[in-house]
């Protein structure tokens, strides 16, 4: 069974840093592309941050310069750390693993204050 569990969200103030973590079991997690994608109520869910089987990263113009994306292949998780969190940051964040198969986690929430 295949299982993708976020962590690490919450209520932060602009300004602010939150690290996300996901957590990966049932699959071959190192041949896997691993990605954060966000999403805000009325809104198509966005790419946030990728991240491929070599290392090599990808950012949205929005969080570039702010929010890095790394793995660890032993553990099997995949991390996203937010910096200088701004309001509009605010949506639920979904870790998504991808192959020959899609999957998601849950998500969870993370929440800027101004």
């Amino acid at each position: 069974q295949v299982q993708l569990v976020e962590s690490g969200g919450g209520l932060v103030q602009a300004g602010g840093s939150l690290r996300l973590s996901c957590a990966a079991s049932g699959i071959n997690f190192s041949r896997y592309v691993m990605a954060w994608y966000r999403q805000v109520p009325g809104n198509q869910r966005e790419l946030v941050a990728l991240i491929i089987t070599d290392g090599s990263t990808t950012y949205a113009d929005s969080v570039r310069g702010r929010f890095t994306i790394s793995r660890d292949n032993a553990k099997n998780t995949v991390d996203l750390q937010m910096g200088s969190l701004k309001p509009e940051d605010t949506a639920v964040y979904y870790c998504k693993a991808q192959w020959i198969n899609t999957y998601w986690g849950q998500g969870t929430q993370v929440t800027v204050s101004s």
